[in-house]
């Protein structure tokens, strides 16, 4: 604790009404006991050119116990005599060592160290220890230091992620010429997530604001692969492929590509998660985010993209959004059956 015991004093607590019904004022009380123990250099002694401030108060004799602080003598407006012991209550006691404020207010700091555990969890045990004892009147507990900085930078970071997400979505509908297709790359987010938070509890890792950093990076990186997906199938479709055909062909020609990258990325992590040197441990919950997430969207990617690719496209098909793309895919092969025919033959996968 930031506060130590206080340096000894006496402490004097004055009643109002009686000073009052005495003759007295607190303005006159306070000046004369000024005087009496602090002194007073209002006079001062000239010698030539030099002068000196004269301090009047009592002699060491009389500030010596509590006792001499009772019998303090004033004088009232009709010129009686006053002990202070008549109207105030004098006793010893012990002040602040140090003045702390925080937010203006007087405050007293706690500081802990969390040694094996992370400090999110200590925290929330003294929180819920705060939450079942009554707390006294004017008094409240604030977090500072790690786990102030944490729920800043968590409300920051969470910030940047939702920015990260909506700025990623915006670039592929202006690239895709669609605000559909775009939601179907976005789901590859949600996979990269279960990666995460699995290699989290297995590595004993908390989350901080060095595993959210990964999360961001996370965003783009596991985007790539299904952008890979989606527009390979995007393209088979437009020369005439049905979408099972498109989604197949492109899992097909984009493993190798996803395969390759997403290995690199997680050989290039490792040596940062398997790092024991001094400072490792900031930057070892953002490779192993960065390494559980990839791992995760490698294997799911592959399957939950095209499931989800081609339940939007039936959608659209049936809602007749996609028409134009079916009656265009009909016209190209309608075309080349009858071109087929007029030089004298039907294949018979085209007859069928």
């Amino acid at each position: 604790m930031s506060t130590d015991s206080g340096n000894p004093e006496v402490q004097v607590t004055i009643d109002r009404d009686k000073m009052a019904s005495l003759g007295l004022n607190l303005s006159s009380v306070g000046q004369t006991m000024q005087t009496a123990f602090n002194g007073n250099t209002d006079g001062k002694f000239r010698a030539g050119e030099y002068e000196y401030d004269i301090n009047i108060r009592f002699g060491d004799v009389n500030r010596q116990s509590i006792d001499d602080v009772k019998n303090l003598i004033f004088t009232n407006t009709q010129g009686q005599q006053v002990r202070l012991s008549q109207f105030a209550e004098v006793k010893m006691g012990s002040g602040p060592s140090l003045l702390e404020r925080r937010d203006k207010s007087p405050s007293v700091k706690v500081r802990a160290k969390a040694v094996g555990r992370p400090v999110g969890d200590v925290a929330n045990e003294w929180a819920a220890k705060f939450m079942n004892d009554k707390k006294p009147v004017g008094v409240d507990y604030i977090w500072s230091g790690d786990m102030e900085n944490q729920q800043e930078g968590f409300g920051t970071l969470g910030i940047a992620l939702l920015a990260a997400i909506v700025l990623v979505y915006l670039v592929m509908v202006s690239l895709y010429d669609s605000f559909v297709y775009p939601f179907v790359v976005l789901f590859s987010i949600p996979l990269a997530m279960i990666g995460v938070m699995v290699i989290l509890a297995l590595t004993a890792n908390s989350l901080n604001i060095f595993t959210m950093l990964g999360m961001i990076m996370l965003i783009g990186l596991v985007a790539k692969n299904a952008i890979m997906i989606v527009d390979f199938t995007n393209a088979r479709k437009e020369a005439g492929a049905s979408t099972h055909d498109a989604l197949i062909q492109a899992n097909h020609a984009r493993l190798r590509p996803i395969l390759m990258t997403t290995i690199a990325m997680i050989f290039g992590m490792l040596p940062i998660a398997l790092a024991t040197g001094a400072g490792a441990e900031m930057n070892k919950g953002l490779a192993w985010v960065v390494i559980g997430g990839l791992t995760s969207s490698l294997f799911l990617t592959l399957i939950i993209v095209p499931v989800v690719y081609s339940l939007f496209d039936s959608i659209l098909r049936r809602m007749g959004k996609d028409n134009k793309v079916d009656y265009e895919a009909e016209m190209k092969a309608d075309y080349v059956h009858r071109e087929l025919n007029e030089d004298g033959f039907t294949p018979k996968h085209l007859d069928k």
